[in-house]
C-alpha cells in the first residue's frame, strides 16, 4: 500500500504542498484572511459582482421563494422556474438557441465531452487546457491527443490522420497564462475537417469583448462558429455553477446522455436567481469592463517599467513568471507579510520550471490598489534565491 505520509513529505520537500487560508466575510478585494485584512489579487471575481447588493438581494429573495436547495436532479423534480429562466437568458446572452445548466464547470466539461466522443473517436486538446477538459478527454474513452499550445499547424496535420468523430477542445482564455486561444484558426480547422469545436470560455465570458461576449466577440465570431460553448458562473458572474450553450439538438443530447447532468442534484434555485441578477449587471454595466481594462493596462505599463517578467496577456489574468517553485512560494509569503494576497502557482498545475504568481484583477480594484501592488513588487522582486 502506498504511504500517504511519504507522498505528502515529497510534496513538502519539493515546495509543491498546498494549503488553505480561511477567509472571513464576503468576497472582496480587501478580505480578512486568517484573521488579517489584506489586499487580494487572486480572485476570479473579475467584475466585482460576488457581493453586489442586487445579486445578494436576488439570492435572498430566491431562498425565500424556493428554499435552500433544489431537492433533486433536474430530470426528477429539481428543475425550477428559476433554472429555466436563467437557461433562456444565458442562451440569449450567448446568441445560441439553448443553454443547459450544470452544477460546476468541471461537470459541464466532463458531461459535454463524454457525451460527444467515445471509443473510436479522437479528442484533440491544447496542452495547456484546464484540468477538467483534460480529464473529460481521458474519461470519454476516445483517443486523446494534446497538441502543443496554440499550434494549429500540428493540429491540422493530426486532424487529417484521425478517424471517427473528431473533437477540438480548447479554453477560450487559458486560466494560468491569461492568453487567448487562436479561435479563428480553430473555427476554420473545425469547419474544414468536419470536427466538433468545444470552447470553454470560463475566463472570457462577461469580461472579454465590448459587451462581455467573451473570446467569440473579441474575434468577431458568431455562435455558429463555435457549436459548443461552455461558460462558468463563478468568475465574472460572481455566483457558482456552469452552462453549455448550443443548438437545440446538442442540448437535448446532453439532457439524454450527459451523466454529470443526469445523475446529480440541480443547483439551488436561489443561486439561479442571483445569477439572473448578475447577468443583468454584466449586460448593462459596461463601465465595469472599461475600468478593468484600464487597471490591466496600468499594471502592465508599470510592470514593463520595472522590468517584471509578465507573460503576454490582455485578460484579467496577469501571470508573473518566477520559474522556481521555492522562490514563487517565498515571494507569495513575502507579499502576504506586506498585506497582499497572491497565490503561487506551481507544478503540476503549470509545467515544471514555470512556477508563477497568478495575479488577477477585478473591477472592484482601484488605481491606488494597482500602484500599491507595483510598489511592493518593486521592493521584493530584486530578491534572489
Amino acid at each position: 500500500m502506498k504511504s500517504l505520509n511519504e507522498e505528502l513529505a515529497r510534496r513538502k520537500a519539493g515546495h509543491l504542498y498546498r494549503t488553505r487560508r480561511v477567509l472571513q466575510g464576503p468576497q472582496s478585494v480587501e478580505p480578512v484572511v486568517d484573521g488579517r485584512r489584506c489586499l487580494a489579487f487572486c480572485s476570479n471575481d473579475y467584475l466585482g459582482l460576488a457581493n453586489h447588493p442586487q445579486v445578494v438581494e436576488a439570492l435572498q429573495r430566491g431562498a425565500a421563494e424556493y428554499g435552500a436547495g433544489s431537492g433533486a436532479a433536474h430530470l426528477v423534480s429539481g428543475h425550477t422556474a428559476a433554472h429555466h429562466a436563467l437557461e433562456e437568458e444565458l442562451a440569449a446572452f450567448t446568441g445560441q438557441p439553448r443553454a443547459l445548466l450544470f452544477s460546476t464547470g468541471y461537470m459541464a466539461n466532463l458531461g459535454v465531452v463524454t457525451a460527444l466522443a467515445g471509443r473510436g473517436d479522437t479528442v484533440f486538446e491544447d496542452r495547456l487546457n484546464h484540468a477538467s477538459l483534460l480529464d473529460a478527454g481521458l474519461l470519454s474513452g476516445a483517443r486523446m491527443r494534446r497538441y502543443p499550445h496554440a499550434d494549429t499547424q500540428v493540429l491540422d496535420a493530426w486532424l487529417q490522420e484521425a478517424a471517427g468523430e473528431r473533437l477540438i477542445v480548447s479554453d477560450g482564455v487559458f486560466s494560468m497564462d491569461g492568453d487567448l486561444a487562436p479561435l479563428p484558426a480553430l473555427c476554420e480547422l473545425a469547419r474544414r475537417h468536419g470536427a466538433w469545436l468545444v470552447i470553454d470560455d470560463a475566463h472570457g465570458l462577461g469580461v472579454i469583448g465590448a459587451t462581455g461576449g467573451g473570446t467569440l466577440e473579441h474575434f468577431g465570431l458568431g455562435s455558429a462558429d463555435v457549436p459548443v460553448l461552455v461558460g462558468t458562473l463563478g468568475k465574472a458572474f460572481g455566483t457558482c455553477g456552469a452552462f453549455v450553450a448550443g443548438s437545440e439538438e446538442l442540448i437535448e443530447t446532453l439532457i439524454q446522455t450527459a451523466r454529470t447532468y443526469i445523475y446529480t442534484t440541480a443547483p439551488p434555485p436561489a443561486v439561479a436567481e442571483a445569477t439572473r441578477a448578475s447577468l443583468r449587471l454584466v449586460r448593462t454595466e459596461g463601465w465595469r469592463r472599461a475600468h478593468l481594462r484600464g487597471l490591466i493596462e496600468r499594471f502592465r505599463r508599470g510592470a514593463a517599467q520595472l522590468g517584471l517578467p509578465l507573460m503576454p496577456s490582455l485578460s484579467p489574468i496577469q501571470p508573473l513568471l518566477i520559474g522556481d517553485s521555492a522562490r514563487a512560494l517565498r515571494l507569495s509569503e513575502r507579499l502576504l507579510e506586506r498585506g497582499i494576497l497572491i497565490s503561487a502557482i506551481r507544478p503540476p498545475t503549470v509545467p515544471k520550471g514555470t512556477a508563477r504568481l497568478r495575479i488577477t484583477f477585478s473591477a472592484a480594484h482601484s488605481e491606488a490598489h494597482v500602484d500599491r501592488l507595483l510598489e511592493t513588487l518593486a521592493d521584493l522582486m530584486p530578491e534572489r534565491p
